[in-house]
């Protein structure tokens, strides 16, 4: 039977279950990545777990989240990351190393391998035909220790690409045309794979862009075939034997098909305020104030020589602030030695640090009420750390053509108005490689001697509580469609508490309190001293966006025992199944309007529901009415939360 390539590096590397689509299978992962925002936790939960030292063939710490240290929160998190790594055999990526989905790219991905990363964008190495998958800290932690990564086995959307780029269209207006197709939502348990003859037209920096934000589309990853294009990048990064031809068989059985024809795109936006708003650039045209271009998904070598070859010689236009940051210290090499660099700041472009930044609200947050042009992969609202914010994101093209009108326009009108070809970047043969801020795992015996730094800031994330067999909560928040876990935890300048809870905790659904009343956590301890379990009830797609599991983590820590949806993304799920906290649908969608916020509901037999059954029923006792939901949990899903959480599951069952 022919194959597609998902299912041949699943085939490889599963070590439970039947490779059914819809079926839990448990997988072997070759290697982890972590990073500093979500890895800090997942570092002292894998600490709890008491394993000597990491069981993957590679496991990577990256610091480049919380790298602006106002206070001394994040420079704690770095010299405990560090000092861990050292311990436990892990490879450590210091600060100004660059974004991990770009590091690792360039020096440690490959094709074929499985990959779990505690950061919802590591599909980025999908690009170079890894297997890689974005989960909670607990998972990637359990992964670390050599357990397997347990998921549903997908159906599989093949995405055939004919044709190539025409000049001013980018890797960015593919997987735009894909989430105006697919949407952020409806995407649970699948994979989006592509092939066809157009891929060979694309490189891996490319593939990478489309496979990052792949993400926003709510699949489990995207992947690509490995060819003669990776077998180049690897050659020119100086790994040439991580090289492994892989693709999927001729005639493959994919669920779905979408066709795209790459010679027919045009530049795309996707408008405020969401990934999935999308729409012509021509449709969008508007004055900009801000423009930054980077994140993990726009700032390869690649990327950011197009942006300088259109930059040199001109001049920012002056109602715009132009920010650039380069993704990894190889990229910001190069460009400092060929002279790039020069040409970017000369155009009046300031140069970021190589890390996240501003894609995670660290920082450049726009005025209120103007428009700001980005090359990252969010633009939920609120994310750069202005409430009123109005965020599109585009190309590199886009973005440095709208730097120079000071309007978001087409980019191909610059070589009308402005005389400027489009640059035609060739890939590099050769990276100069320069690994000295990659910390490599010690010997055993100075392992050993290892001496974990820990800070006070630095908690021990706490344990969750067993269900309990009859479940009387209150509703702590009534929400709408795409909460995303941004709106349960904020980030931008609170990302620094991530590794103490308890102090984190302050600021769970932070984007929905009032001022002068009671806060969510407020309400959520109340209730907890008086024996009241929290529950939250939402709409569609409750979950989306980051793999912070500290939207359920805190949560948890809060006393929220119950979340019931319309629907639920992946991560967001298994996080709160972790953490036990037990994740519900309604049976019937129009009930979640009858429910009001501080309504009194209960479950009668909660344990035992949670233990063998499909359904429930809710007494709302306050409004006077039942409704059932419905429970979509694998027999090791149960088991994990009877047994009080993944951690606890872990410990009694290794």
């Amino acid at each position: 039977m022919a194959k597609t390539l998902t299912y041949k590096i699943l085939e490889e590397h599963i070590v439970e279950g039947e490779l059914i689509a819809g079926q839990e299978i448990g997988i072997r992962i070759d290697q982890t990545i972590t990073q500093d925002a979500t890895g800090t936790t997942a570092m002292l939960l894998f600490e709890s777990m008491g394993i000597p030292q990491v069981k993957t063939d590679l496991s990577v710490s990256y610091v480049d989240h919380n790298t602006a240290q106002f206070g001394p929160e994040n420079h704690t998190d770095h010299l405990y990351l560090q000092s861990a790594a050292r311990k436990y055999g892990i490879y450590h990526s210091r600060p100004g190393n660059g974004i991990c989905h770009q590091v690792h790219l360039e020096r440690f991905a490959k094709p074929g391998a499985t990959q779990l990363g505690s950061d919802s964008h590591t599909p980025t190495a999908g690009g170079i035909g890894a297997l890689a998958i974005g989960a909670g800290g607990l998972d990637v932690a359990v992964a670390m220790g050599g357990g397997a990564f347990y998921m549903t086995a997908p159906k599989v959307t093949g995405i055939k690409l004919l044709g190539s780029l025409s000049p001013w269209v980018a890797a960015k207006d593919v997987i735009l045309k894909v989430l105006s197709i697919l949407s952020t939502q409806g995407n649970v348990d699948c994979v989006a794979e592509y092939f066809g003859p157009g891929v060979a037209s694309l490189s891996v920096p490319q593939r990478a862009t489309i496979t990052n934000m792949g993400a926003e589309l709510g699949v489990t990853t995207s992947v690509f075939p490995s060819d003669a294009r990776t077998a180049d990048f690897l050659a020119a990064q100086n790994r040439p034997a991580d090289f492994r031809a892989m693709e999927a068989d001729p005639n493959a059985g994919y669920d779905r098909i979408i066709e795209i024809d790459l010679t027919t795109l045009e530049p795309l936006c996707a408008a405020p305020s969401s990934p999935d708003n999308i729409m012509t650039v021509v449709e969008a045209k508007k004055p900009v104030s801000q423009v930054l271009i980077g994140s993990c998904t726009n700032s390869s070598y690649r990327d950011l020589m197009t942006v300088a070859s259109i930059l040199k010689g001109q001049t920012v236009h002056p109602g715009v602030e132009l920010g650039i940051a380069p993704g990894s210290k190889q990229v910001m090499s190069i460009l400092a030695g060929n002279g790039a660099l020069k040409d970017m700041i000369d155009a009046g472009a300031r140069i970021l640090e190589s890390a996240c930044g501003p894609c995670i609200g660290q920082g450049q947050s726009p005025t209120e009420g103007s428009i700001s042009v980005r090359t990252f992969n969010r633009n939920f609202k609120g994310r750069t750390g202005t409430k009123n914010d109005f965020v599109y994101l585009v190309s590199p093209e886009v973005a440095v053509a709208a730097a120079l009108t000071g309007e978001l326009s087409d980019p191909r009108e610059l070589t009308t108005k402005l005389g400027i070809k489009y640059p035609e970047i060739k890939d590099l043969s050769d990276f100069p490689i320069n690994d000295n801020l990659i910390d490599t795992p010690v010997s055993s015996e100075q392992a050993s001697q290892a001496q974990v730094i820990r800070g006070t800031s630095i908690v021990t994330p706490p344990a969750a509580e067993m269900p309990t067999d009859n479940l009387a909560g209150e509703v702590l928040l009534h929400c709408g469609d795409k909460i995303t876990t941004d709106h349960i935890m904020p980030a931008g300048s609170l990302l620094k508490y991530r590794s103490n809870v308890p102090e984190y905790a302050k600021y769970v659904f932070n984007c929905f309190n009032e001022e002068g009343k009671p806060t969510f956590a407020d309400r959520a301890l109340t209730a907890k001293s008086q024996g009241i379990a929290g529950i939250i009830v939402a709409g569609n797609s409750y979950g989306q966006g980051s793999s912070r599991e500290h939207a359920a983590l805190c949560p948890m820590y809060l006393g929220v025992k119950l979340v019931i949806a319309k629907s639920m993304e992946r991560i967001h799920n298994a996080n709160l199944v972790n953490f036990a906290i037990c994740p519900a649908t309604f049976v019937n969608p129009a009930d979640y309007d009858r429910i009001k916020p501080g309504d009194k509901l209960s479950v009668t037999g909660f344990a035992k529901a949670i233990k063998d059954a499909d359904t429930f029923i809710v007494k709302d006792i306050t409004s006077g009415f039942e409704f059932e939901c419905r429970l979509e949990l694998s027999p090791r899903d149960r088991q994990i939360l009877l047994g009080g959480g993944k951690l606890n599951y872990t410990r009694n069952n290794s």
